[in-house]
């Protein structure tokens, strides 16, 4: 059975087109929405963004090695339709990171409810700052500041860091930011501000517009060992963080439902 107001909250919150007038809709609404979004104030959007670069074999990953090849097995001249066989890296393009990627006994992706996919969206700009210092990481002092011009970061929210970095994605020398010693240089978020959002806040994923989580030169990886074991989950390689405002917008989180998956390519649309 719908909760109250749970068919009225999906149709202000992910239309303006009215297209959950039938009854099906009101099906759909009821094994979707939480109660939480269900109590939720009816919202509307003007907008939907794409924060997702396009995944090809040329986009930078942090292996080195292409995230995904295409053997094209049936051709629409030859066999009367088109398919092509992939292989990728889960964790290649925009991506999601589960908890199981870097936990022994973490959820993986099936496992993630569907709630926890549609989010508020909270984007801390650090992109001054990551221009002067490749290697820099997003700290408390700059959650602080963000709370201070935008209110408290809002429950189960995905919390993004918008480096600037995104607008790298075409030249893998300047998106990893590799030197001649081996070592990537890109901004990340900090243990400690990571920590702070674990114990004082309840917010369900962050995102990154670079390769990973951690900034460039970690190598113990803090930041993931500290938020995914949490039961919480990553995104990585956003774009077009600079298109969303601060605050109000809501995440959709899209990605194949596989099974033992540790993570995968993601299509992730903003409504503004």
């Amino acid at each position: 059975m719908c909760v109250p107001g749970c068919e009225q909250a999906v149709r202000h919150a992910l239309s303006r087109r009215g297209f959950f007038k039938s009854a099906a809709a009101a099906s759909f609404a009821a094994t979707f929405v939480s109660p939480v979004l269900a109590e939720a104030a009816p919202r509307r959007f003007k907008s939907a963004v794409d924060l997702t670069h396009t995944m090809s074999p040329e986009f930078p990953t942090y292996f080195g090695v292409p995230g995904i090849e295409f053997e094209k097995k049936f051709d629409f001249k030859k066999d009367g339709f088109n398919l092509n066989w992939w292989r990728i890296i889960e964790h290649a393009g925009t991506h999601m990171d589960a908890p199981i990627h870097f936990s022994e006994s973490g959820a993986t992706v099936e496992k993630i409810t569907v709630d926890a996919l549609v989010v508020p969206l909270a984007v801390i700009d650090v992109s001054a700052k990551a221009a002067k210092d490749p290697d820099y990481l997003l700290s408390r002092q700059d959650l602080g500041i963000y709370e201070k011009r935008h209110g408290r970061l809002p429950d189960n929210s995905c919390v993004a860091m918008h480096s600037g970095w995104a607008r790298h994605a075409g030249d893998a020398v300047k998106f990893t930011g590799k030197d001649v010693a081996g070592v990537f240089h890109f901004p990340g978020f900090s243990p400690e501000a990571a920590q702070w959002m674990l114990t004082s806040r309840r917010v369900a994923g962050l995102a990154v517009d670079t390769l990973s989580l951690d900034h460039g030169p970690s190598k113990d990886f803090k930041t993931h060992y500290l938020w995914l074991p949490s039961g919480r989950w990553g995104l990585e390689n956003v774009a077009n963080l600079d298109k969303v405002p601060p605050a109000g917008a809501t995440l959709v989180v899209g990605m194949a439902k596989v099974k033992g998956a540790t993570g995968g390519p993601a299509r992730l649309i903003a409504l503004v």
